[in-house]
């Protein structure tokens, strides 16, 4: 049996040939457009969230423009944002948004930092006397040279951010205040709580104190549980929360010291 001999359609194949080369030069001819025309040039820079200038990308064509780029070496600049977002608004607009970091607790080194949910350092963004937050104290020995936009990884840092998350997560503890922790040791690490102000204005033990409070002894391991305990614990001394003096947790019965007469005679 004969084979067939096909033929290839030869000026089917020459005119797709000539449809690609002419749809390859259009899009070619429409990038230059948009490339080289002044209509696209970036005239407006709008920055939101942070008094920074971006004039220098006025000018520049906006189909050029590595936004990818930019927003890696801006935000090696700016650990106090999480994340740098930039959007291009056609023809001539670049818009940038700055995410900055939500701080939970304040590290005391040579100077204080911030710290955000994930445990980067940044620096805060207001004084420190205008910051209500929790300070953490005893990490001057466990880091050194401490640098914004650093994660840090040290057993006594875990546990002082076990303990902000924690406390902030736990609903039995509104309307308390968490003041500081010391991580110096951890067997003995602790915080200081500080009651519901309308309580302690109340209780006030003494009238030179600011604000009435305790010291929690945590130590380490277990804090989720530990810290369901505490809230626990508080509940049911509801009547002495002005003469707590302190409640350890370090052990497997949790103790609960108050204050006796004569702690306050020499308070």
């Amino acid at each position: 049996m004969r084979r067939k001999n096909y033929k290839l359609p030869t000026k089917l194949i020459a005119f797709l040939a000539v449809i690609l080369l002419a749809i390859f030069l259009l899009i070619g001819y429409i990038w230059k457009v948009l490339t080289t025309s002044d209509f696209f040039s970036v005239k407006q820079v709008v920055v939101r969230n942070l008094d920074i200038s971006f004039d220098y990308l006025k000018g520049r064509n906006i189909f050029t423009l590595d936004l990818s780029k930019q927003a890696r070496q801006i935000f090696l600049n700016t650990p106090d944002c999480r994340k740098i977002r930039f959007s291009k608004i056609l023809p001539d607009c670049i818009v940038i948004d700055f995410l900055k970091r939500k701080p939970i607790a304040l590290v005391r080194f040579y100077k204080s930092f911030a710290v955000d949910e994930q445990g980067i350092l940044f620096y805060p963004a207001l004084l420190v006397e205008e910051v209500s937050l929790p300070i953490i104290y005893g990490l001057e020995t466990k880091i050194f040279a401490p640098k914004p936009g650093v994660k840090y990884r040290r057993p006594e840092f875990d546990l002082a951010l076990d303990i902000v998350r924690g406390f902030n997560s736990n609903k039995n503890f509104k309307g308390f205040t968490l003041k500081r922790i010391d991580v110096a040791n951890l067997h003995s690490a602790g915080f200081f709580i500080l009651l519901p102000r309308q309580v302690a204005d109340y209780i006030l033990p003494n009238p030179r104190l600011e604000w009435a409070g305790f010291e929690v002894r945590i130590g380490e391991g277990n804090i989720e549980q530990k810290l369901m305990i505490l809230s626990g614990l508080i509940m049911q001394a509801r009547k002495d929360w002005g003469n707590i003096k302190y409640i350890d947790l370090r052990f497997k019965e949790p103790l609960i010291k108050l204050t006796t007469s004569l702690d306050k005679v020499k308070s």
